[in-house]
């Protein structure tokens, strides 16, 4: 029997949902439900699993259980960039003897786009959900504008399109003179996550039923199938996928593997677009590794200016409201260095998102106890690295042997991690020294 010993929390108001009217959740668990497939998740691993599984079969019984509200959890505290090329610039990432691997990544990650691009389409989305617009590397001086030529250069190599832009082509963009360069990749496709994921929950009708404030309490075998217990109610399902990403450890699995990493934003009140000029919607991740991404985004009620950048070590899965506190005051000097027009604008919501890691950058992916397969460990760029699990993880409950399949369970195994309290004092000195690096990127 695998028992949870702790539930999600997130603290925070995250914007995205505060911008979006009220939603009336799918009831919880009541009683028993037979199913073929249950998925612990309804974030963007799980709700991806679940649309592919009725791809591939229209029938099949498939139960999500989600242990919040659709979008509340890390899926809405998501910045929304469903990239196809990794955003780090460093020329690690690109090229040299890892050149087929990342281009292995770069295949997983559009077709995570594939079926995002699918969904927006079925449910005749604008570009205020789904926006295939592309994305902007920003530089704020020399350093930045160093790794913005080097991955000019590695894009070259693997031929992939792109366009450089110095100071004044970028302040057409962006409205404002602090950035020194850029360079823009057209293939990544910017969301609300909060209502792409809110979307895709309701999109499921039939044989797909989905359970709202619904936590898995334990899970265990009964003869053939597994049994999960809920606060109300049970699941019977001959299979099980996991994607519940971090909170997988609280079940006692990937234990000494999983390093629990959590991002933190800001975002502004709604402001006259007429405060800053350049164009109303774009999306702007950093130049260099651990920087500051940063969108603009067009609403009805004005404009705002989202600010993601800070990242902490949390081992016990739980942020306070002071490390939120101090992070929005850095997120404060930021914006104000970024846009010195808009002085005095005022943060209207900040909140902290967890992410998954393993020490070798690998997902924990794969038939872990028969009949459960897992989608853990997005390892960062969540939209993206956790929709693909999904599909692959729904791949292979289904015995598909494609192409997606073989590259999951041809990753390696996640690395053990150093015992504590050396594993602590580590991830916490590493990240500091990564942000301190990053300097005013």
């Amino acid at each position: 029997m695998f028992v949870a010993s702790k539930l999600p929390q997130h603290l925070g108001q995250s914007g995205w949902v505060s911008m979006l009217p009220p939603r009336k959740p799918r009831p919880a668990l009541s009683g028993t439900v037979n199913a073929d497939i249950a998925v612990i998740g309804g974030g963007f691993a799980g709700l991806s699993a679940a649309r592919r599984l009725s791809q591939l079969d229209p029938k099949l019984k498939v139960a999500v259980l989600e242990a919040g509200e659709i979008a509340q959890g890390a899926t809405g505290r998501n910045s929304g960039f469903i990239i196809d090329l990794p955003h780090e610039v460093s020329s690690e990432d690109y090229g040299g003897s890892d050149s087929n691997e990342r281009r292995h990544d770069i295949k997983i990650h559009r077709m995570a786009i594939a079926l995002a691009r699918e969904l927006a389409e079925e449910k005749g989305w604008g570009k205020d959900i789904f926006d295939p617009c592309g994305k902007y590397n920003v530089a704020m001086g020399p350093k930045g504008d160093k790794h913005v030529v080097s991955y000019a250069r590695q894009l070259d190599a693997i031929k992939e399109e792109y366009r450089l832009l110095d100071g004044n082509e970028i302040a057409t963009v962006t409205g404002t003179r602090s950035f020194t360069s850029a360079i823009f990749t057209p293939g990544t496709v910017i969301i609300q996550p909060a209502a792409y994921i809110r979307g895709l929950a309701d999109s499921f009708g039939g044989s797909v039923k989905l359970f709202e404030n619904t936590p898995a309490l334990s899970f265990e075998r009964q003869g053939t199938s597994w049994r999960i217990k809920t606060p109300n109610g049970m699941v019977n399902a001959a299979k099980i996928i996991l994607a519940n990403n971090g909170h997988a450890q609280s079940f006692g699995l990937f234990r000494g593997v999983l390093l629990h990493v959590y991002t933190y934003a800001s975002m502004t009140a709604a402001f006259d677009p007429k405060r800053l000029g350049g164009q109303r919607s774009w999306a702007a991740t950093p130049a260099f590794p651990m920087g500051t991404t940063v969108r603009r985004v067009q609403g009805d009620d004005g404009d705002r200016i989202l600010i993601r950048s800070r990242y902490t070590y949390n081992p016990r899965l739980q942020v306070s409201d002071g490390a939120i506190g101090r992070a929005g005051r850095i997120h404060d000097r930021k914006f104000e260095a970024r846009f010195p027009t808009l002085k005095g604008l005022q943060m209207q919501y900040r909140w902290a998102g967890a992410m998954a890691l393993t020490w070798n950058g690998v997902p924990a992916f794969g038939e872990i106890e028969p009949g459960i397969f897992a989608a853990i460990a997005c390892n960062g760029v969540g939209a993206t690295k956790a929709t693909a699990s999904g599909i692959a993880a729904a791949e292979a409950a289904m015995g598909v042997d494609s192409w997606l399949v073989k590259v999951f369970k041809g990753f390696a195994t996640p690395k053990p991690l150093p015992p504590q309290p050396f594993l602590t004092i580590g991830a916490t000195a590493n990240l500091s020294v990564k942000e301190w690096s990053a300097g005013i990127e």
